[in-house]
């Protein structure tokens, strides 16, 4: 069986596959955006939201010890103590009210040199205009939509009816003065 062997292997061996894993994290920590080859993007993602998944945890942990396990976790990771620090310190609290998705890759087309198709991944602010938080139930949806539609039905008739009232009598106006 294939379990838990789906990883992105990039064509390098397990150690190496690590290390780059780290360098491209700690530069895109430090940095904020990097370019690189598209497959080592979307390898990156997932590896960086883990790695910002342990912050989140560290910054909502109330024991200290729980607080530096995190860090150490993030550290033996990243192998960066400078970008861990960062991220845990500064970069986090951007994070602390998205439910993953702290990254955003874009296509850039190919390289010169080698035709390699090159990509920017970096962080997504927190406050993007793109993230709409889903609502929780579906249920709350519909009630919310059941309750603007009747709002809204309330209010057209309540429109309606004083125009048509307003429309009645500028009618006998225009009439008195046809017959005078």
């Amino acid at each position: 069986m294939r379990h838990n062997k789906r990883k992105h292997k990039l064509g390098v061996s397990g150690p190496h596959r690590s290390a780059m894993m780290g360098n491209l994290a700690t530069a895109l920590i430090t940095h904020g955006r990097i370019e690189t080859t598209i497959s080592k993007a979307r390898a990156l993602r997932p590896f960086i939201e883990k790695i910002i998944t342990l912050a989140k945890k560290a910054e909502k942990a109330n024991d200290a010890a729980r607080k530096l396990h995190y860090r150490r976790l993030a550290i033996s990771r990243v192998r960066d103590k400078k970008a861990v620090a960062k991220l845990f310190d500064e970069l986090v609290t951007e994070f602390t009210e998205r439910n993953g998705g702290y990254t955003r890759i874009y296509k850039l087309g190919q390289r010169i040199g080698d035709a390699a198709e090159m990509a920017l991944i970096e962080f997504v602010d927190g406050n993007d205009e793109g993230y709409n938080p889903k609502p929780k139930k579906k249920a709350a949806k519909k009630a919310t939509k059941k309750a603007a539609k009747k709002a809204a039905a309330k209010e057209a008739p309540a429109e309606e009816a004083p125009a048509a009232e307003a429309d009645a009598e500028e009618a006998p106006a225009t009439e008195e003065k046809k017959d005078a």
